[in-house]
């Protein structure tokens, strides 16, 4: 009988351990949805942060479904939301309530690329964002200049290196709070860029293409990076994006000097 009892506990140890083995150090929502343009690296940049998951052990739930997880009861589940290549109109009037109840309640926001091109008319939000979209130029190679090196995920970049994207230019900044890390140098390329109901310049010495900022009892993280689906493949890309993730589920800084 003791033995028996023995074996028992042994395995029920196991099947905790194995638990908590799996548990992850924090959760993360990836909501894709889109009510405009619907980028072709959606895709891509799922299974990419669920590879970055499986690397640096934590749990990815991805869904475009905003009335099953934008609720008190489902965002309370996790440490950061991660607004990949969102666009429009996506949330309710309820859903917006409830996603800025988890950001006062300490959670952590990351946007990706057209995440600024989401939910203009939310003031609350834009202000998370930081900057909104304005218009861009076609993709072109150009140099990223590094303006902070001691935040998680920046440690990998050279002081200036060449990247090939969708430069975005953004309107104002909408908060004073925001913390650059990279910009674009517009010598570099052709910043011009002409819609049929908008046209732009560039913005000029100063274009910033990734921040962050506490926002509200919470924490915010954005890069405009991410237009490509092979993007998501460059390991530096992927370890800023990580870096961002990190510091939004978490609030832990990093020094690389």
């Amino acid at each position: 009988m003791m033995t028996f009892l023995r074996a028992l506990v042994l395995v029920v140890s196991g099947l905790l351990c194995m638990g908590g083995a799996q548990a992850g150090q924090f959760n993360v929502l990836v909501f894709s949805k889109t009510a405009g343009w619907h980028h072709d690296a959606i895709n891509a940049g799922v299974t990419a942060i669920e590879d970055l998951g499986k690397l640096h052990d934590f749990t990815v739930f991805w869904t475009e479904d905003a009335n099953r997880v934008m609720n008190d009861k489902e965002l309370a589940k996790y440490q950061a939301v991660v607004f990949l290549l969102t666009t429009g109109d996506i949330l309710d009037d309820a859903q917006q309530a409830a996603f800025e109840r988890y950001i006062r309640a300490g959670g952590g926001f990351v946007g990706v690329h057209s995440a600024s091109d989401t939910e203009y008319g939310w003031l609350w939000y834009t202000k998370m964002v930081g900057r909104m979209f304005h218009i861009h130029p076609p993709v072109q190679t150009a140099v990223l200049q590094v303006e902070d090196r001691n935040f998680p995920g920046m440690d990998r970049f050279a002081k200036r290196f060449l990247f090939t994207d969708e430069w975005y230019e953004f309107g104002p900044a909408l908060s004073d709070n925001l913390h650059t890390l990279l910009t674009v140098d517009e010598t570099t390329y052709r910043p011009e860029a002409k819609f049929p109901d908008k046209q732009g310049k560039g913005m000029g010495a100063f274009h910033p293409v990734s921040w962050y900022q506490p926002y509200d009892h919470g924490r915010a993280f954005y890069t405009a990076l991410g237009h490509l689906p092979a993007t998501y493949r460059d390991q530096a890309f992927l370890h800023h994006l990580y870096g961002g993730i990190y510091w939004a589920a978490t609030g832990r800084g990093f020094r690389a000097d």
